[in-house]
């Protein structure tokens, strides 16, 4: 018998914001793999530390972070393969990713190498949007409201149409795209109704209107937009 392919949403940084059912599963994994920046600790075994069994084997996948794709593709197959060799020995193995595993979530790249071949598990976490909009105390949509999740890096003028046509927007993965988002905010009269956040649920949390962002922002960062009468102030 093979081992189960457990993805462990761990929410978006605060351990007490895990699930009790991602909890127990990482104090239950005989093995628990992680991603890493090269060099780096890991985040995502940050937020598990105080579950890991001591003799629990770890998987680091040093995940490099460039604009190729193919670092990262090899690193993911790479990880995948050691992966593999646990639960072909008949050991579950819980994959620890921050936030949800299928919201931009890493463990999503080794659901597509495995799934098909193992017993899969995937545990949902809190997203970062839903932290965020906590951290700022606004709801995001109620009633018909649309809410739009765009990634940073999006053209400026998709972005634009998105932003457009919706009530509410999360922009992610803004890094490096702090200036160029902010200008499109600004070119929509949306400038003074967007809020800037980074590390969520963090003690190193912090909130900043959108014209006062760091630029570039940190990885964990996002820019929130409220469009009706009641921006966040």
């Amino acid at each position: 018998m093979t081992g189960r392919l457990i993805g462990v949403g761990l929410g978006p940084g605060d351990p007490d914001l895990m699930t009790l059912k991602a909890a127990r599963a990482i104090a239950a994994a005989p093995v628990v793999a992680y991603p890493a920046l090269p060099g780096t600790d890991s985040f995502a075994r940050r937020i598990a530390a105080d579950l890991i069994a001591p003799s629990a084997h770890e998987i680091v996948i040093e995940v490099p972070m460039t604009k190729a794709r193919e670092p990262a593709q090899t690193a993911y197959d790479l990880g995948a393969d050691r992966i593999a060799s646990a639960l072909e020995a008949g050991q579950d193995v819980a994959v620890l990713c921050e936030g949800d595993p299928f919201f931009y979530g890493s463990f999503m790249y080794l659901h597509a190498r495995l799934a098909g071949r193992f017993e899969t598990i995937v545990i949902p976490g809190i997203t970062s949007v839903s932290a965020a909009s906590a951290a700022l105390g606004q709801p995001l949509v109620a009633r018909n409201d649309t809410l739009a999740v765009l990634a940073g890096p999006m053209a400026s003028a998709d972005m634009a149409a998105r932003i457009k046509a919706a009530e509410a927007v999360a922009i992610l993965k803004v890094g490096r795209h702090v200036g160029r988002i902010r200008d499109v905010l600004s070119s929509l009269g949306l400038l003074e109704k967007a809020r800037y956040i980074e590390r969520a649920t963090l003690e190193e949390e912090r909130i900043l209107p959108l014209s006062k962002a760091p630029d570039p922002a940190p990885y964990f960062s996002m820019i929130l937009v409220a469009k009706g009468s009641d921006p966040w102030l």
